[in-house]
């Protein structure tokens, strides 16, 4: 067995390891009890060191589902296919108070391949949206009139779920630079959020007090179009700028969304609300400068137009307990990445020339509203290598590092610091090679 077929034998099982990793899946974010969860920036071993950056970024040898026209460039020979997986580190940290916690995710899996002359083909799945929280509110309400003992609640918020996307793209080059493409993707997923309180008397637990307990769910079933375009300029005989945009088309989500509250004394009340959900129109714009084939620059915008989406609440009157749908509880979200890559010679034999180094940043704004204050924003840094596979430089380990902030301005929310380690496996092989013998 030779050194090649050892490290992707290697490879192959560390493959069959993700599906049970990927049962640790989740967040540990406070943050995802608001909105459709934290969201995933979608981004793949090609470009998650490199801040996520994408509108211009195409290649023969890789799969960018995040602007479908990109596979219109994929190499007519080879059959490209994409897995990656990420573990985190979290810290917490409200006022004096922190805590830390780790996990797990299975980040993407897709597939690319070259369908036709300038027509080229992609699927895959990838996350869209975590939720994933469970922490305790404490509270002094007063002092017992019988035992003048202090009477306290305690709050348990607890969340789980998200939403996952599964699509099939195509990207075609209908003229001598131009490049268009459309994915078409399925999402679904589970929206899950519960309270429960408890009441304490002198730090006992007492359960003569009516407690509130409450539970939100809903199973959403939706579809989601992304329409994409590509155009290089050559700049001069070496050095090629691409630009590129990406639409996806924002709607209403039919699924529906029950509420039951009851007590610890059997009361039960129970909402559904239909139509409670709202998906952003977004439009992402890009550029990449690549220069003698060695040095990439790039640089990507997006916004999300959140504001005037829907999303269920509920809402306490005296008499009842009613879900809420509301348009008022989002922001428009901006987002700006910036990333390089460079490789010392892509033509070389040797097997060091052909390790690409990567570094990025980006920058995100909130899109949701916490207690109707404004919510987090994330900062990051990302940096990485990708490993060849081989000395041709085209079956690749991408390796990773990513320090990500999330803070609000407002000092009484929680701030989060991760530190996330990213590994991603490329296999592009000549699987459509016609070979000739004599």
């Amino acid at each position: 067995m030779t050194v090649r077929e050892k490290i992707l034998g290697a490879a192959l099982i560390a493959l069959t390891a993700l599906p049970s990793l990927a049962q640790t899946n989740g967040s540990n974010s406070s943050y995802s009890r608001f909105g459709l969860g934290t969201m995933n920036d979608q981004s793949q071993g090609f470009n998650r060191g490199m801040g996520g950056v994408a509108q211009g970024m195409a290649g023969g040898q890789i799969v960018n589902m995040l602007n479908p026209a990109s596979y219109a460039a994929i190499d007519s020979l080879t059959f490209i296919f994409d897995v990656g997986m990420g573990m985190q580190y979290g810290h917490f940290k409200q006022g004096e108070v922190t805590t830390n916690a780790r996990n797990t995710n299975l980040e993407y899996v897709n597939a690319g391949f070259h369908l036709a002359r300038h027509l080229g083909m992609s699927f895959g799945f990838v996350p869209y949206s975590t939720i994933g929280y469970n922490f305790d509110i404490e509270n002094r309400i007063g002092s017992s009139y019988t035992s003048s003992q202090s009477i306290t609640t305690k709050t348990t918020y607890y969340g789980n779920g998200g939403f996952h996307q599964m699509y099939l793209g195509v990207g075609w080059s209908p003229f001598a630079k131009l490049s268009i493409g459309a994915n078409i993707g399925y999402i679904w997923g589970d929206f899950n959020h519960s309270l429960a309180q408890r009441f304490y008397e002198g730090g006992t637990s007492n359960s003569s007090y009516s407690s509130q307990n409450a539970e939100w769910s809903s199973d959403v079933r939706t579809y989601k179009l992304d329409i994409g375009a590509q155009y290089p300029i050559r700049l001069r005989p070496q050095d090629w700028l691409t630009v590129g945009a990406t639409l996806s088309l924002g709607h209403g989500i039919g699924s529906e969304v029950e509420m039951i509250r009851y007590t610890s004394l059997g009361d039960t009340i129970k909402n559904t609300r239909s139509d409670a959900f709202d998906l952003p129109y977004t439009i992402s714009v890009g550029a990449a400068l690549q220069h003698k084939g060695k040095l990439t620059v790039a640089a990507d915008y997006t916004l999300e137009k959140w504001d005037g989406c829907k999303v269920p609440v509920s809402r306490s009157t005296e008499t009842s307990n009613e879900i809420e749908i509301r348009t008022d509880q989002y922001l428009n979200r901006h987002k700006v990445g910036v990333g390089a890559e460079y490789i010392r010679d892509p033509l070389s034999r040797k097997y060091g020339p052909h390790i690409k180094y990567r570094i990025g940043a980006s920058y995100s704004s909130p899109y949701t509203k916490v207690n109707d204050l404004t919510g987090p924003r994330e900062y990051s840094v990302t940096a990485g290598v990708a490993l060849p596979l081989s000395n041709s430089g085209k079956s690749l380990i991408n390796v990773s590092l990513q320090w990500l902030r999330r803070s609000a301005s407002d000092p009484s929310l929680i701030t989060e610091n991760y530190f996330m380690l990213h590994l991603g496996v490329t296999f592009n092989e000549r699987w459509f090679m016609k070979w000739k013998f004599n």
